[in-house]
């Protein structure tokens, strides 16, 4: 059988406050809901999207945004060790442009990660 190849992979450290400069990425209607800190940068939770920002390059200087619509997500898993041994705990998400991988770090509570999609893609 063929396995599906990631055509993205993040890793999500902890929650965060939401960054003021996200407000001008936003479309009328759309609000930031939560946050999360990656290696280098934020992911955004809005009503409507998940946006990646992904800092690039030895300086950081060149940003790549991602913005995942909740109506593109077709399916998603989450998989975790448990409370006693939850280190990490991954996120795969299948969508019309592919299949997306994110890693939680353990500062990251995955049921709560796990109800904001499920909020806005049922």
């Amino acid at each position: 059988m063929n396995e599906l190849q990631t055509i993205q992979a993040w890793t999500f450290i902890s929650e965060c406050d939401i960054p003021k400069d996200v407000d001008s990425m936003l479309v009328p209607g759309e609000e930031a809901v939560a946050a999360y800190k990656t290696i280098r940068d934020s992911a955004v939770f809005t009503n409507k999207r998940i946006i990646i920002r992904d800092a690039q390059g030895l300086t950081g200087k060149k940003v790549e945004i991602y913005s995942i619509p909740y109506s593109s997500i077709n399916m998603w898993s989450t998989e975790n060790a448990g409370k006693m041994l939850d280190f990490n705990a991954e996120v795969e998400l299948w969508t019309r442009a592919g299949h997306l991988k994110i890693n939680l770090k353990k500062g990251v509570d995955i049921r709560k990660f796990d109800n904001l999609i499920a909020s806005a893609v049922l």
